[in-house]
Parts: structure tokens; C-alpha cells; sequence
């Protein structure tokens, strides 16, 4: 009976240290994720799907990824795999067809950001190509600040910044180059030997002194 006091200290003094070991234990927990570092919400592979607005179907999206992220300043949709996308009217006819090798939809400022090998085709034969192309979906506009070449049946244009409608009907090309189809020569155009082609004045759609636009915003 005298030792139990003794085994009780000594029991004791094992777990006082065994308490303390524990105290110095360190857990090994990765850094928190940043806000402009953060996954995606959504990833989708195989997309083949028709976007709305306002309950009006707007286009179709094919794209072999899609990346949804609302925690980005801006949020953003990303397509890193290339982006094909159909362009329709209110009365769901196409108006146009729309492909690059990446895209960045900024979704709360309704903002379309496309980047490397951007073709555009719409149903009147025009095509446009360059590394760059935005569309403004709030203004309807598609914009450029790089290098474009527009072609169409009757003409072929080149500038470094462009401006249109999201039809690209009515388009502007700044510090521009091109040719324009010549129109055969008439009888009455014999009698003053000029160039028919040359006197035309250009369309005011292929005018353009417009100031270039700014980018997206950057995220914060």
C-alpha cells in the first residue's frame, strides 16, 4: 500500500509529459486559396448548348472546355480549348459564325474576350480574321485594337483597329489598305478615260477615324 502513492506520481509525471509532447505537435495544413487563384465552380467537357437572355436565344456555344468562376474580379467564363459559337436574331436565324483558339466571357459585364486565330463569318459572305476581337453585347458592338483583315465579295480591307455592329454590316477600319472590285467600264465612261473603281467614293461603313477602345478591365 506504501508504493501506490509512488505509482500515482509517476503515473502522473508520464502523462504531464506525454500532455506536453502533444503541445508542440505542428499540423500540416496548406496555404488558403486566394480569391485570383481560386477553381472553378463548374467544369464542363463535350459543351454543345444554346445560351439565352431575357428568354431569347442568343447562340450556340461548342467548345471541347468550359470554366465557369464567379469568384475572379471580374467573374468569367473560360473556354482554353478553342470556341466555336453560332450568333442567331430575335427570330432564331443565324447572323453569323464566330471561332478562335480561346475565349473569356466576363458574365456581369456581358463582355466577350477572344483571342488567337478569331474568325468571323456572317451570312453576307464577309470574313474577318485578326488575334483579337471584343464584343460589347451591352453596346452591340465587336471591336479590335490589333491588326484585321476584313474580306468580302467586293472588296478586301486591312487596319490595326476595327469597329462594328454584331452583324459586322456596318464596320469601320482605321489606318486602313485594301483593294476594291473594279467595275467594268461603260460607254460613257470611254469618253473620260478614268477609273471608275478609283472615283467611287468608299462606303461611310469602311470609313474610320474612330478612337481605339480600351481593353478589359484588369482583375484587381
Amino acid at each position: 500500500m506504501k508504493k501506490i502513492p509512488g505509482i500515482l506520481f509517476l503515473l502522473c509525471s508520464i502523462l504531464s509529459l506525454f500532455m506536453s509532447s502533444c503541445d508542440d505537435v505542428k499540423e500540416h495544413l496548406a496555404p488558403a486559396i486566394r480569391d485570383d487563384d481560386s477553381v472553378s465552380i463548374m467544369t464542363t467537357y463535350g459543351v454543345n448548348t444554346l445560351i439565352s437572355d431575357s428568354g431569347v436565344i442568343k447562340y450556340r456555344i461548342v467548345a471541347e472546355r468550359w470554366d465557369v468562376n464567379m469568384l475572379k474580379n471580374p467573374s468569367k467564363w473560360t473556354f482554353d480549348k478553342g470556341l466555336f459559337l453560332e450568333q442567331f436574331d430575335e427570330k432564331f436565324h443565324v447572323e453569323g459564325y464566330l471561332q478562335c483558339d480561346t475565349a473569356y466571357y466576363y458574365d456581369r459585364l456581358k463582355l466577350w474576350e477572344l483571342r488567337s486565330r478569331v474568325v468571323f463569318r456572317n451570312t453576307d459572305g464577309l470574313v474577318f480574321r485578326s488575334q483579337e476581337l471584343f464584343w460589347d453585347e451591352n453596346k452591340h458592338e465587336l471591336y479590335s485594337n490589333k491588326f484585321s483583315r476584313v474580306v468580302t465579295p467586293e472588296r478586301e480591307l486591312q487596319g490595326t483597329y476595327f469597329l462594328s455592329d454584331e452583324g459586322m454590316r456596318h464596320y469601320k477600319v482605321s489606318n486602313s489598305k485594301g483593294s476594291m472590285k473594279r467595275n467594268p467600264i461603260s460607254d460613257e465612261s470611254d469618253k473620260n478615260p478614268k477609273d471608275t473603281a478609283s472615283q467611287a467614293p468608299v462606303p461611310q461603313r469602311d470609313q474610320a477615324k474612330a478612337k481605339p477602345k480600351s481593353p478589359v478591365p484588369q482583375n484587381q
